[in-house]
């Protein structure tokens, strides 16, 4: 019995150590992440230390161990009918891909969040864009990179809250926040059709985000004087990290759950 006891004791130290070990050697796989977006994405004023996308892979690189990479695809005031194919968003997005595409030794990866201008009253391209276009519109984006890139994952973040007097060379006010909350749905949607056409390919991702600035934009939100007073629509620099760690969360979980 003792002798049994030992063995089986072995055995299942063996396979823990085997299991570890995988484990360990799959963490450290390599990703290429294309982060398309507006403002938010890009970052304010386009400086570094104000953009998810860099929190992002320094949370993948210093916490989860993961050699990762980034192109930061963001422009502001753009709206999901800019990354379309034929714009010109789509074309640089296209082109940074490719870049990445030639490592065959990494994970391709699209991390998307748009919709906080496609939800504008006035003022952005499309905008006011409807649920039901939203969607289209994400949808005819994602197919296109999964023609393009048949072994790359897909990523779509909610949008975030912005406080209902944002009004700056735009119109988003009240009517653009409830538009915007409406995408929500539209995204799960996405997400769940991809799952039975095409599946492993798209995932939601950040779903955190959206609460976090509501409850929190006086200290994660810049300021911003608008023309309905002061308004917050952008991530100041600790918002941008903290939303960067949500990102390098929803990624980690898709890559790796």
């Amino acid at each position: 019995m003792k002798l049994r006891r030992a063995q089986y004791i072995k055995v299942t130290l063996l396979l823990s150590i085997i299991l570890l070990s995988a484990f360990q050697l799959n963490i450290s796989k390599k990703v290429n992440i294309v982060f398309m977006g507006d403002s938010i994405t890009a970052g304010s004023d386009n400086k570094t230390e104000m953009q998810p996308s860099v929190y992002a892979i320094a949370y993948l690189k210093d916490q989860m161990k993961i050699d990762a990479t980034q192109s930061n695809q963001g422009v502001s005031g753009h709206t999901t009918l800019d990354f379309l194919p034929g714009e010109n968003d789509f074309k640089n997005t296209i082109q940074a891909a490719d870049v990445f595409y030639t490592d065959k030794d990494a994970q391709l990866m699209f991390s998307i969040m748009l919709g906080t201008n496609d939800s504008a009253v006035q003022g952005t391209h499309g905008a006011p864009v409807s649920p039901e276009q939203y969607r289209a519109n994400l949808n005819t984006i994602i197919t296109e990179l999964l023609k393009r890139y048949p072994n790359s994952k897909v990523i779509i973040n909610r949008p975030l809250w912005y406080s209902p007097n944002t009004q700056n060379n735009s119109i988003y006010l009240a009517e653009g926040l409830a538009r915007l909350q409406t995408y929500f749905p539209q995204i799960d949607l996405l997400v769940k059709n991809y799952s039975t056409i095409n599946p492993g390919h798209v995932f939601l991702g950040d779903t955190q985000g959206f609460d976090y600035f509501k409850k929190n934009y006086t200290d994660a939100a810049l300021h911003e004087q608008g023309r309905q007073g002061i308004f917050y629509l952008h991530p100041n620099q600790k918002g941008a990290a903290r939303l960067g760690e949500l990102w390098g969360k929803a990624i980690y979980k898709v890559l790796y759950k």
